[in-house]
């Protein structure tokens, strides 16, 4: 059977057991670090990569909502370019240039508009 004195001793240099106590003491800030890690950084540099494709994906005639709520159709866009023109009235073929991080969400039609009966 072992004791704790003898246990202490497989983690601690000889002669002295307090150097398992010590590291037991920081296995808390350790493993909210790790936690700390999977709860908000990880998702939110997913959530980063996400948006990036989308804004790498952006291509002429792609409808899009800016940050401040204003929706359009792509225009104009370049890879290497920082701006966007958008057209936000067929009528009267008004456009204006956004910053491309100023594009929320790209507007996904959908070819499924059956009316129900």
């Amino acid at each position: 059977m072992l004791d704790f004195a003898t246990t202490g001793s497989l983690f601690a240099a000889p002669g002295d057991p307090s150097a398992a106590q010590q590291l037991f003491q920081f296995l808390p800030i350790v493993v909210i670090g790790v936690l700390a890690y999977l709860m908000l950084i990880k998702p939110e540099r997913a959530k980063r990569a996400e948006v990036q494709k989308m804004l790498d994906g952006l291509s002429k005639n792609t409808r899009v909502v800016t940050i401040g709520g204003i929706y359009g159709t792509v225009v104009n866009v370049q890879k290497d370019s920082d701006e966007v023109t958008i057209r936000v009235d067929e009528s009267t073929n008004t456009k204006i240039r956004v910053a491309r991080s100023a594009i929320s969400k790209v507007i996904v039609e959908s070819s499924d508009t059956s009316s129900s009966s």
